[in-house]
């Protein structure tokens, strides 16, 4: 493909050199430029794309794409653009035939939910015959294809590379979870948004964001900036109060919640340990829902998908029958099946306020006690350490912290930060004998995971309820740079198994 014809969507600033130049293919890591191909010098958190544009000219990089001009000894072309990533974004596009051009795009937002909403929409889509891929936290999809997820959202390269192939094998719709990095990053700006979903913002990101003005600005750039291009249709949670601003910035949006002067509400509801059964009021009639989801936070996550199929123009009848057909999500609230009497729950919870929603959810099933199993990543936001610590401490009759994904951060030192918040509620540390007597409230840190997962196993009596919160679906810890395989369910069935104390 030509030079000429990538930058039909670009705004471009200068070109230096020949527009006719042919480009086989895209770059934005010097190490895996080909002869030919076009080089994105990026700006980096950490790094400046800049340092390796010799590395790609050398590789044989045919363009570069710069934001401040470079000199450079060899005959390569170069374009300075005001963005290298939107511009990136909209090359991509040109550059794989804008493959979401004739597809039904669902994207979702916010801190908690996003994947959850994939999985009822997928089931939704599949019931209307429309043929969807996904994007998302726990993989790329389509069909039986399925690749790891790298990121929640890839770059733009990526992503269009991907939905292009996705579109090739017969993809009709696609549902994609769009990160505040990826908005904040231009990372989507190359697909056409036929609905936005935004969930709710909490606490989460701020190493990278700074504050939650920041965090909601980067959402804002789907429902502000890429919705209205398409001419989309915004679908808002008015249950939180982030979105009831944002409902009353954007025009003709779809709102949803259990409060009253919502589009989509429920008109009645039982949320039990069996799951959500009830009816959904919406503008194109009423929704039966019946769902082996569990809790309140799950409602509103069912009230976003109904109301995104609304804004597709589905029937009620349609989205009836594809939400009878979705069954749980993994490391969503996953049920861990065992002989011990017990509920034991793997989650994703990872946030102050996504653990306060599954606490409550727990405690609303009356079990005779809870005991979390829970930690914080390392090399991330560190102010939401004491928060989540304090939220399983008040909610949980036993509290064991425990590592999560330290990376290269010291655990002893995510383990202090969590004792923050842990000190909150209760005056000191239990024994692991304490912890096993049971007498009381309290809380344990055990640094070893698989030690902690197997203790709390050992704990556990007929009524009680386990959740082990943090990691959800991934089957891998990552110790300094090292990712191991390491799955919460996996070991969890192997405690069972072995029985062991």
């Amino acid at each position: 493909m030509k030079l000429s014809q990538l930058l039909n969507n670009c705004l471009v600033r200068q070109i230096q050199g020949s527009a006719d130049v042919e480009v086989s293919g895209l770059c934005y890591d010097s190490r895996q430029v080909t002869p030919g191909d076009a080089f994105f010098a990026l700006r980096g958190v950490a790094s400046d794309g800049r340092q390796y544009v010799a590395a790609a000219v050398a590789k044989g990089a045919g363009v570069i794409f710069l934001e401040e001009d470079l000199e450079l000894e060899a005959d390569v072309t170069r374009v300075l653009v005001d963005n290298a990533r939107q511009t990136m974004a909209y090359a991509a596009q040109a550059f794989h035939g804008d493959p979401t051009q004739e597809m039904a795009v669902v994207g979702i937002t916010g801190t908690n939910g996003k994947t959850t909403i994939t999985y009822l929409l997928e089931a939704i889509l599949a019931e209307a015959g429309m043929a969807p891929a996904v994007i998302g936290t726990i993989n790329y999809r389509f069909g039986s294809e399925q690749h790891e997820a790298s990121h929640t959202t890839p770059e733009s390269l990526d992503l269009m590379a991907r939905l292009s192939a996705f579109r090739k094998a017969g993809a009709k719709s696609l549902v994609m979870e769009a990160s505040s990095h990826a908005l904040d990053q231009y990372r989507v700006d190359g697909v056409h948004f036929q609905v936005g979903v935004f969930t709710n913002l909490t606490p989460e990101h701020l190493d990278y964001h700074r504050d939650m003005e920041g965090y909601f600005s980067s959402k804002n750039h789907l429902f502000k900036e890429l919705l209205p291009r398409d001419g989309g249709q915004a679908v808002i949670n008015i249950d939180d109060a982030y979105g009831r601003r944002l409902a009353v910035q954007v025009e003709n949006a779809l709102t949803c919640g259990q409060q009253s002067g919502a589009d989509i509400y429920p008109e009645e509801l039982m949320v039990t340990l069996d799951g959500i059964r009830g009816r959904v009021v919406t503008p194109a009639g009423v929704v039966a829902v019946s769902s082996p989801l569990l809790g309140d936070y799950n409602v509103e996550n069912l009230l976003c998908a109904i109301a995104a199929a609304v804004a597709l123009k589905l029937s009620p009848e349609i989205i009836t029958a594809g939400l009878a057909k979705a069954g749980e999500v993994p490391g969503r609230l996953e049920r861990i099946e065992n002989d011990r009497g017990a509920v034991i729950l793997v989650d994703y919870a990872h946030t102050g306020d996504a653990l306060r929603r599954v606490v409550e959810t727990m405690q609303q099933l009356k079990p005779k006690r809870i005991l979390t199993v829970f930690g914080c990543g390392g090399d991330r936001d560190r102010s939401k350490r004491p928060i989540m610590a304090e939220v399983a401490a008040r909610g949980s009759d036993l509290a064991i912290a425990t590592s999560d994904n330290p990376r290269t951060e010291d655990p002893q030192q995510i383990l202090k930060d969590l004792r923050v918040g842990l000190n909150k509620v209760h005056s000191r540390e239990w024994s692991r004998a304490e912890a096993a007597a049971g007498k009381g409230r309290g809380y344990l840190v055990l640094p070893e995971r698989r030690e902690a997962l197997r203790f709390a196993v050992a704990l556990l009596q007929p009524g009680d309820l386990l959740l082990v919160a943090g990691k959800g679906h991934e089957d891998y810890q990552i110790l300094g740079t090292e990712k191991i395989h390491f799955d919460d369910r996996e070991e969890l069935r192997s405690a069972l198994q072995e029985g062991t104390r």
